[in-house]
């Protein structure tokens, strides 16, 4: 036994067990024939630094790989980094602009020397900060999505998804960040409301042609009638009005149907080379916003392509990759004219309409908001601007450039993911995939069947490089090496694809790439299918169903057995974290300030099944203080001979306070394995706080104090280790100290047993020790109440004779004295008068209260405090059933209230029974 220190200081302690535990290879112990148990960390970006996210995400994995290994099961939790494509390629480039270097001046192999070099110096900081967290994973074999056989795998994907015909080359719209010069995914979008203004423009008829416009109210009367020789359309970008291809208006917009299939004219450019374009019908104009009128650029718009794909609309790139009006191909007049030929009915391919450059020599060259002022300022110059109005408007930008995004028709590689997503699809409609909480299904099922195609290029230099070779004319050849490319091009030149795969490409592979395929190693032969994937909800699309999509497809089945689902890390005001709103909390900093421990078991005990978390410090505080009381009542124990157990199962015990705490353990046991097999990690925590802190701590040790025996020794020392033992998954460092400190250990506690205590509930023990517990509890309850001082000795009553409760305040008449200041129990047919009254074990007790306190005095404060309670009470309900105050309030404003409410009025009911209690 190792004598501990007065004061628990976590740091130290973290420090020295996280280096031992790996040193000692206890995060993977040797068992190759245990049951395997397997789950895969979500690849942090190598540029990471831990965020609260992070450590709600690993704290969780955390729990059950360390529950996995001390049931005896061969647990692998599998650990690596994400290349991070873009993140990692701006690193790099700040650090060279910082020192006068461009990265297109030292080309592509010496940039991706510098990268290399970066991540062997700085990349990583994440996971030397896992460790701070207590993360157990298997760092001997740690991984790398841009590491060498990580590597072999992608690419082999690649070409196999190729020659399976689910990955091809198309021209599609994109998300273009202009500062990377390169195609992202939605998930790099964030989109912002922003003020911005909306143009209304005249789009003049061609040949001068008019036609009689009319609007009707809801009623079918006419309330305008005029000759017009336009049509108005409202934009909020007017510099793409020079890619437009045609204007669009509702299928069943009447006012414009006397020229659908007419030609109209862009009011901007040259006179003589004013382009033409057709009005087209289709169901996405909406009739009543603005005119009902909406112009088509099928290159720089979203729901502009659909349409656009829908009706054949030829689509105009106007920008080059920084978002420039472009300055190649032929001249604005040349392209006008072959344009306008295209809307009257010309055929053209996809090649000759790309390669028009319709952008009038005026603007070429121009940065895109340089030609909105520019191209407004013309027509309104015209007399073309019908007006100009101020309005908020949502803009994607880029989340790591911060430029705004440009949608871009562009050359990309795409999945075929319809074809992909169906088995993923069915695993889970059939159980085959467990989804936790299951109300994720819907979202997984919304997604997966009206899943789009994937683009997996990247116009980027940091990543894995396109296995794809192009000959000069134009043929591809995909091959997994440059020498089987020219083998197929029978050997012509042939030239790499210059882009890189999207980050998410490969680590869609993590479930069984990190295990070593495409070899069929042992690992992956006995750890695929994992058991269990952590994720959060955020990332559902972006990696959760992608790994479902390619295990599926190169392994044959399940990534996973159970997709746990949790929510997102909020303030203690509910709001969302952000740098720009101040509120962001820093893990490390909890750490520093109340050890790994507090902040991993206040994770736990808030993660409630996918609901978000409100994360306040003050939680943090309070489990420090819960580690603090765990110390301390080893230091209690120490003190009084209490040792190690020897013991995994229950020792005999013939005092009924020993065989009630053993029953204890049992249950409260039995309460986690549940929460465990149901992942209901707020069960895990509150079960087992609830028995450390109120049922052995509080009153466990209370009721043995002064009757140290061998037995109790004994029993308290089982007790304590089974605390040890359940509560290390949640909180390693503090359990791990004081399984050592409690005396001599055949093992660590990481690998440790699982409590198999092979006892029972005794439940007579139950019985009376539950009833001694609540008597007191309700006694110290009412002195609370009703202000009895503690010098005032209490006799309790017993109504109607009860023989058994008498006998039972009898027996533990000392206990009762020492915890709760009550006298020896008395039989009474009758409340006395001037009496409190508790109902304990179905039995009413009642305690004169005569001479104690000033009853009168006592039932005035009561009253007053019960109306005061009321008051609150009733004001707060009538502001939530105001609808006014739900629909204009903030919405944490409305939940504060509620919450008052909900406190309030339990306060009133606790009060108004205190008064009853004084009868």
């Amino acid at each position: 036994m190792t004598e501990l220190a007065k004061t628990f200081e976590p740091g130290p302690i973290e420090n020295r067990w996280y280096a031992y535990w790996e040193g000692q290879a206890l995060f993977r112990p040797d068992r190759p024939e245990a049951e395997p148990f397997t789950i895969v960390m979500p690849p942090p970006n190598v540029t990471g630094s831990l965020h609260i996210g992070h450590a709600l995400d690993d704290t969780l994995q955390d729990i059950l790989v360390r529950h996995a290994r001390m049931q005896g099961k061969d647990s692998m939790w599998v650990v690596g980094m994400d290349h991070a494509g873009i993140a990692t390629q701006m690193v790099v480039e700040r650090n060279l602009d910082s020192q006068g270097i461009k990265r297109a001046e030292i080309g592509r192999e010496a940039f991706l020397e510098h990268v290399w070099e970066w991540k062997a110096q700085s990349g990583g900081q994440i996971t030397r900060q896992l460790r701070r967290l207590g993360a157990s994973c298997d760092w001997a074999n740690e991984r790398f999505t841009m590491d060498e056989g990580f590597s072999r795998a992608v690419i082999k994907v690649f070409v196999e998804l190729y020659k399976r015909k689910l990955l091809y080359r198309d021209k599609r719209l994109v998300n273009w960040d202009p500062k990377f010069q390169s195609a992202i995914s939605d998930l790099e979008v964030e989109n912002r409301e922003v003020q911005g203004h909306m143009w209304h423009f005249k789009y003049p008829l061609a040949d001068g042609e008019t036609y009689t416009y009319v609007e009707k109210d809801e009623d079918g009367n006419v309330v305008l009638q005029e000759e017009r020789d336009y049509i108005s359309i409202a934009t909020t970008r007017p510099e793409t009005m020079l890619g437009d291809g045609a204007v669009a208006v509702h299928t069943g917009d009447e006012r414009y149907r006397p020229i659908v299939g007419k030609l109209c004219e862009i009011p901007v450019g040259p006179k003589e080379h004013r382009r033409l374009i057709p009005i087209i019908t289709d169901d996405y104009p909406d009739p009543d916003f603005a005119s009902g009128a909406v112009k088509i650029t099928g290159a720089h718009d979203l729901n502009d392509y659909g349409v656009a794909q829908r009706n054949k609309i030829p689509m105009y790139r106007l920008m080059d990759g920084t978002a420039h009006m472009r300055s190649d191909g032929p001249s604005y007049a040349e392209s006008s004219a072959r344009a306008i030929a295209i809307a009257r009915g010309a055929a053209a391919s996809a090649e000759e309409i790309d390669a028009l450059n319709l952008v009038p020599e005026a603007y070429r060259g121009l940065d895109r908001y340089d030609a909105r002022k520019r191209v407004v300022a013309d027509i309104d110059a015209e007399g073309l601007m019908i007006k100009v109005e101020d309005k908020m408007i949502m803009q994607p930008f880029g989340d790591r450039s911060g430029l705004v995004i440009e949608p871009m028709l562009t050359d990309q590689w795409y999945v075929d993911a319809e074809t992909l997503a169906k088995p993923a699809i069915a695993a889970v409609k059939s159980g085959d995939i467990a989804v936790v909480p299951e109300t994720w299904k819907k979202t997984w099922f919304n997604w997966l069947e009206n899943i789009q195609p994937w683009c997996v290029s990247r116009q980027l230099w940091w990543g894995h490089r396109i296995p794809a070779w192009y000959a000069e004319d134009g043929t591809v050849f995909v091959a997994e090496t440059e020498e089987e490319a020219k083998a197929q091009a029978g050997g012509k030149a042939l030239r790499q694809d210059e882009d890189v795969l999207d980050t998410w490409f490969s680590s869609a592979l993590w479930p069984f790439a990190t295990l070593g395929w495409p070899e069929q190693t042992h690992d992956l032969k006995r750890h695929y299918p994992n058991d269990v994937l952590i994720s959060g909800f955020d990332i559902i699309f972006f990696w959760d169903a992608r790994m479902a999509m390619q295990g599926f497809e190169f392994m044959g089945e399940r990534p996973w057995k159970t997709l746990y689902l949790h929510g997102l890390v909020r303030d203690a005001k509910g709001q969302k974290m952000s740098k720009s709103k101040g509120n962001t909390v820093d893990p490390l900093g909890l750490i520093d300030k109340y050890g790994a421990d507090a902040l991993r078991f206040t994770l736990a005990a808030m993660e409630s099944q996918g609901r978000d978390i409100k994360l306040d410090e003050k939680r943090v505080e309070g489990y420090r203080n819960f580690a603090t009381k765990l110390w301390n009542a080893a230091r209690f124990l120490q003190g009084n001979g209490v040792g190690a157990s020897q013991s995994i199962a229950a020792p005999e015990a013939s005092l009924t306070v020993n065989r009630w705490i053993i029953g204890e353990v049992v249950e409260t046991l039995a309460k986690l394995n549940k929460a465990f097999d149901e992942l209901r990690f707020d069960g895990m925590a509150d079960a087992i706080y609830h028995f450390t802190w109120g049922t052995f701590c509080d009153w466990y040790v209370e009721l043995v104090k002064g009757a140290w025996d061998d037995e109790t020794r004994a029993v308290a020392a089982w007790a304590f280790d089974q605390i040890l033992v359940m509560l290390h998954p949640f909180m390693p460092f503090v359990t791990e100290e004081l399984w050592h400190s409690m005396g001599e250990r055949p093992y660590d506690l990481i690998v440790a047993k699982w409590p198999a205590p092979a006892a029972q509930r005794d439940a007579n023990a139950a019985r009376e020790v539950g009833g001694l517990v609540e008597v007191i509890d309700q006694v110290r309850a009412l002195r609370a109440e009703l202000n009895i001082p503690w010098s005032a000795s209490l006799v309790p009553h017993v109504i109607g004779g009860d023989t058994a409760m008498h006998d039972r305040l009898a027996k533990n008449a000392a206990t009762l004295a020492r915890m709760a200041k009550v006298d020896s129990p008395v039989n009474s047919d009758t409340v006395p008068p001037s009496s409190a009254q508790i109902v304990a074990g179905g039995v009413t007790i009642a305690f004169p209260l005569e001479g104690a306190i000033d009853l009168d005095a006592e039932r005035a404060r009561l009253s007053k405090a019960v109306a005061a309670a009321e008051r609150d009470r009733d004001q707060l309900a009538a502001r939530l059933n105001n609808p006014a105050f739900a629909e204009r309030a903030k919405p944490e404003a409305v939940e504060k209230a509620r919450a008052d409410h909900d406190a309030r009025a339990a306060e009133a009911e606790r009060l108004a029974a205190a008064l009853k209690r004084l009868g």
